[in-house]
């Protein structure tokens, strides 16, 4: 996963650090190094202390750069977890098309991570995609079934 996400993002520099956030699992600590310069990173876990399994302290340790402490927080990768469960059935056995087949499934992803970008308005009629430049629109299923791909 890390080695796709190396491949796919802008390398980051000394003055755009890449900003990542964890759970407890240190695995990442030895996993980032391998894809980025530590020195191009602010990482920083959240690890929450459980009793009874309810969460009753929350503890931010910053492991590479200087990430705010304020900013080491898990609910935006915990809420959109839940959304994708929500919304993409097979990832959860709702359905009778549960993901036997990893490439249906990368394809399910994928068309949930277009609507998610393109279609689906976040706050002021705005969409994750508008909100970066990459379009000027908010697509519709119609857009997206209809488009004509140019061949080079």
């Amino acid at each position: 996963m890390l080695g796709q996400l190396s491949r796919r993002v802008v390398p980051p520099t000394f003055m755009h650090r890449l900003e990542i956030r964890s759970d407890g699992n240190d695995d990442y600590v030895f996993v980032l190094p391998e894809f980025f310069r530590v020195d191009t990173i602010n990482y920083g876990q959240l690890i929450k202390i459980r009793e009874s399994g309810r969460v009753v302290d929350k503890i931010q340790r910053v492991v590479f750069g200087n990430p705010t402490r304020k900013s080491i927080e898990t609910t935006n990768v915990e809420n959109f977890n839940g959304i994708l469960r929500e919304r993409i059935g097979r990832i959860v056995r709702r359905t009778k098309c549960y993901a036997k087949n990893r490439n249906r499934l990368s394809h399910a992803i994928g068309l949930f991570q277009f609507y998610w970008n393109f279609m689906n308005n976040l706050h002021e009629n705005l969409t994750p995609a508008i909100e970066e430049g990459i379009t000027t629109k908010t697509w519709t299923w119609g857009n997206l079934l209809h488009y004509r791909i140019k061949l080079t």
